[in-house]
């Protein structure tokens, strides 16, 4: 019974590794990946050999593709990747500036510590409290690996045991099992990582775009309302000038009807001193008369300016 369960753990562990050595196959030599191992935009792996002599194939069926001095392996190009035809675009590095997948690699490694790692069965453990016997049974109710004699007299006695080959197999397949699915989801979030950094290309260039519309637009209206001041300010500049040119024509005009009033009761003062009434009388007639023809002309003066002012309104409506 006990070399049954160990055959069938041992097969399953070794199902197990083949299952994981399969994940660790390059699609171009075949073999398990050799270091340094290169991972593509498309998430898939190379070896960083394989890329480099995909890359040097592609470069020679096609000449027209940018190379630099000669040397493909260090400037820039592209190539398509061989196991989803995905076209890979390089940098200036060239090959060497595709990233390399730390965790494949040491992946790599423990499998290949486990895979050439030998049984060392001398080395085998020995009971503390039986310094004579070998630990070869694993207790389950106790989670602890144990001795023969423990189980029949010691403190396991009454847990149940297992072969000790049965459980160290049994969990060296669940732990082989795991480091495999550690490495299928690598892909998927590899995945998920560049469409997040290509999210966050896409809102920088929106909100890019969003600022300088909407700086545009700004800048339209900044201009706009620049126009309108300006149009507004010369109303103003305008109108102050009429309006002050009224004013001014009214303070001369009032000016000179109190010069007119001085003069009007000087000469009164001068005629009331005039003993002789005739030659007063002739004196307010011809005062009169003077009067009326001042009123006459200040009158056709008055009627002058408003048509001028007429003519220059009639102007700056055109």
């Amino acid at each position: 019974m006990s070399a049954s369960l160990n055959y069938k753990s041992f097969s399953k562990e070794q199902q197990t590794m083949d299952n994981l050595e399969k994940q660790l196959i390059c699609p171009i030599c075949l073999e398990m990946f050799t270091k340094p191992v290169v991972i593509l935009p498309c998430q898939h792996n190379l070896c960083r050999k394989c890329a480099s002599d995909i890359f040097q194939v592609e470069q020679a069926s096609n000449p027209y593709l940018p190379t630099r001095g000669g040397t493909t392996v260090a400037s820039g190009g592209r190539f398509r990747c061989p196991s989803c035809r995905h076209e890979v675009v390089l940098d200036r590095h060239g090959i060497y500036g595709l990233q390399r997948n730390l965790l494949v690699e040491n992946i790599i490694d423990i499998y290949k510590q486990e895979s050439t790692r030998p049984e060392k069965k001398s080395d085998q453990p020995r009971c503390e409290e039986h310094e004579e016997e070998r630990i070869n049974i694993y207790c389950l109710n106790c989670e602890v690996p144990t001795c023969s004699l423990c189980k029949i007299f010691g403190a396991h006695k009454d847990c149940q045991v297992a072969p000790l080959t049965h459980v160290f197999q049994r969990q060296k397949s669940e732990l082989s099992d795991g480091i495999a699915v550690l490495v299928g989801s690598n892909d998927r979030v590899q995945g998920v990582i560049s469409q997040l950094e290509d999210t966050c290309k896409t809102i920088e260039e929106c909100c890019k775009k969003q600022k300088q519309e909407l700086c545009e637009k700004f800048d339209y209206l900044y201009g706009i309302l620049e126009e309108r001041k300006n149009e507004m300010t010369q109303v103003i500049t305008r109108t102050q000038g009429e309006k002050l040119e009224h004013v001014r024509a009214l303070i001369k005009k009032y000016s000179d009807h109190l010069e007119n009033v001085s003069k009007l009761v000087e000469s009164g003062i001068q005629f009331m001193d005039e003993p002789e009434m005739a030659v007063f009388l002739q004196k307010m007639k011809r005062k009169k008369k003077e009067k009326e023809r001042e009123r006459e002309k200040e009158k056709r003066k008055e009627e002058e300016t408003e048509r001028e002012k007429d003519k220059e309104k009639k102007k700056k409506k055109k």
